[in-house]
């Protein structure tokens, strides 16, 4: 009881009307119920006030000079701040249409004069529970959602956990450089913030885009788990049944996460992680694989990652070689550019490639 009548004491219930005898009547019947009654004589001073006094409630005269309470209203309930306080408009006309109006400026109740004290009381209890009782539910459903939010962060991360472990298990299969998945994220990064300042891509690459691809870019070879490691770790020639065999693997990739996304769990993440591992290997000229795609059909994402992994690759020790300089491996590329790669992404890489790891 004595926390209720700590509430009730620091509510406070704004009071407009331009005639003083109305506002010192109303001002005792909220005493009576314990609140605390604020006094305006007209729109103006009440809308300076509220913004001060953050009121619990506002009993709002409908006929007042200069402003009336169905303008006051109206700028209350324009106003986010505002605009769930509760308005209870009372006036000496009865007309119906003038109840209409207030109600459907967002007025909450109508109470005509002469008052009758039990009824402005029982009036002022109601609105005041549905208002405390509003707050408690957008309160529980704001818990609610922060909790299901956390909860589906948490699962979400699971996911890409599981994903990386498969992913690692891939990379080792391949004997790839333990930093491979890193190296290869972190590059992608790079050469998409890089692409971000260029005309050509500003409009394609935000600050988001760029994150996820960071993220998505190491899952592309995710496919590998499924590829024999006899296979991925020949150090000699393979034959064309063998490169066929390695080349499902980005189908395999891509069926993995397509699994993932029919489950309802769709989000940018796992559809650029999608698009990265089924198309990553296809050429910018059509040459590529699985589907033949070419030129801009290739989603930007893989064409990104087309370009790095290819960078990263031959920058990297092999079961089958030792890596390429770096200036041998830009000679190289620049020889398959317009053919495996974007020329246009690969002549930004080419500005930037002593950011790169």
């Amino acid at each position: 009881m004595a926390q209720e009548a700590g509430i009730k004491e620091m509510a406070k219930i704004l009071v407009v009307d331009d005639v003083d005898t109305n506002r010192f009547v109303l001002r005792d019947i909220i005493q009576e119920m314990g609140y605390q009654p604020v006094l305006t004589e007209n729109g103006m001073q009440a809308l300076k006030m509220v913004s001060r006094i953050h009121p619990r409630l506002i009993i709002l005269d409908v006929a007042m000079p200069e402003m009336d309470g169905y303008e006051v209203c109206k700028l209350l309930k324009e106003n986010p701040e505002t605009r769930d306080i509760p308005i209870i408009f009372i006036s000496a006309f009865d007309d119906p249409s003038d109840m209409v109006k207030g109600f459907d400026l967002g007025g909450e109740d109508y109470i005509t004069k002469p008052f009758i004290p039990k009824v402005v009381m029982a009036r002022l209890r109601l609105h005041l529970k549905l208002y405390d009782t509003n707050k408690e539910l957008v309160e529980m459903n704001r818990r609610l959602q922060t909790s299901v939010s956390e909860q589906l962060h948490q699962l979400e991360l699971e996911k890409k956990n599981v994903l990386y472990a498969l992913t690692r298990v891939a990379r080792e299969n391949a004997c790839y450089d333990e930093n491979h998945m890193e190296r290869l994220g972190h590059n992608c990064r790079i050469l998409a913030e890089a692409m971000q300042l260029s005309a050509d891509y500003s409009h394609l690459i935000s600050d988001a885009y760029i994150d996820t691809i960071e993220l998505a870019a190491p899952l592309c070879d995710l496919g590998n788990v499924a590829i024999p490691t006899e296979l991925l770790q020949k150090k000699e020639s393979l034959s064309q049944e063998e490169r066929e065999v390695i080349r499902t693997h980005a189908a395999v990739g891509a069926k993995i996460l397509q699994d993932i996304m029919d489950t309802g769990d769709y989000n940018d993440f796992l559809q650029m992680s999608l698009d990265i591992a089924h198309y990553h290997h296809e050429n910018w000229d059509g040459s590529g694989y699985p589907c033949g795609k070419s030129g801009e059909e290739i989603p930007l994402s893989a064409q990104i990652v087309s370009v790095v992994s290819a960078y990263c690759a031959m920058t990297e020790n092999r079961v089958y070689r030792d890596s390429y300089h770096i200036e041998e491996t830009l000679t190289m590329m620049e020889a398959d550019a317009g053919k495996k790669f974007n020329p246009n992404i690969f002549r930004i890489l080419c500005k930037i490639y002593r950011q790169l790891h």
